[in-house]
């Protein structure tokens, strides 16, 4: 097998460069995930994970340096996501997928300055998929029943679901809604739900009336807009304009099960069916 002029394999070397694109690659999506999370606590954590992967960057760079005397060329592989949520599992994908690699580049070498590099970013894996893992759970987290307190402004528009329940009591639940330009929340009727709606960024349209084809009350709405909605009347409620639509929806009592997550439109009405 080939050697560089330290001795070591181009195998090892090999995959020490596929280590550094995979840091790398991290780091891109872990900047990407900062700037789309909900609260401050999430962002610090995906910030902490991003520093952990700059440090691992930077140690299989040294390495491959020391070992090879050339700086290493590489690809950083942007990984694709439409939501905060999905974003995190590709994230925690990527962190198992790393662990299992970094665990079969161990077995490559005998080498104790680059086995202690692997053990570390070993770790490092194992720490983020688990620190992701929680970020996931938390971010998926219905926290009706509990005390709760949130920047309802902010997380309304970092929401990139259809629909997103945060608070679901018993007497009344809290969700967060993004409706891409030209779609509609939906025509519908709830017999026994009045429900709330608060306008935090963009433009729409709002119809209501008596009967689903005769919707004689219409309102343009945008920012800042309230729309409240009595119960046992149709309603609909279209993105007018050329961003998401972002806004929270009360409903007293609940309308939808706790916890209930729609990342579309087509996800949502599947679910209703």
């Amino acid at each position: 097998m080939p050697r560089n002029h330290q001795g070591v394999d181009e195998q090892i070397c090999e995959a020490i460069r596929s280590s550094i694109s995979r840091e790398a690659s991290s780091m891109d999506l872990y900047h990407r995930l900062a700037d789309m999370a909900p609260d401050q606590n999430h962002q610090h954590h995906i910030l902490q994970s991003f520093e952990n992967k700059r440090a691992h960057l930077n140690q299989f760079t040294d390495l491959y340096v020391n070992l090879t005397g050339t700086q290493p060329t590489y690809q950083i592989e942007q990984v694709p996501f439409h939501s905060y949520q999905e974003g995190l599992q590709r994230a925690y994908e990527a962190e198992v997928a790393g662990y299992e690699e970094y665990q079969n580049s161990l077995l490559l070498t005998q080498h104790p300055f680059v086995q202690q590099v692997f053990h570390w970013a070993l770790n490092g894996e194992s720490d983020n998929a688990t620190r992701l893992g929680n970020l996931n759970r938390e971010a998926r987290k219905d926290y009706g029943g509990e005390p709760y307190v949130v920047n309802i402004e902010k997380a309304t528009v970092k929401n990139k679901n259809f629909r997103k329940a945060i608070w679901t009591g018993e007497h009344y639940q809290v969700t967060l809604m993004s409706i891409q330009p030209g779609e509609d929340v939906g025509l519908e009727i709830h017999p026994d739900v009045d429900q709330f709606l608060r306008i935090e960024q963009g433009q729409g349209l709002v119809q209501m009336g008596d009967r689903k084809n005769n919707l004689t009350y219409e309102k343009k709405v945008k920012d800042n807009y309230a729309i409240m909605v009595p119960a046992g009347k149709w309603h609909n409620l279209t993105n007018t304009g050329d961003k998401p639509l972002k806004l929270y929806s009360i409903y007293a009592p609940p309308e939808h099960p706790k916890g209930t997550v729609h990342r579309t439109k087509a996800e949502a009405m599947a679910g209703e069916e």
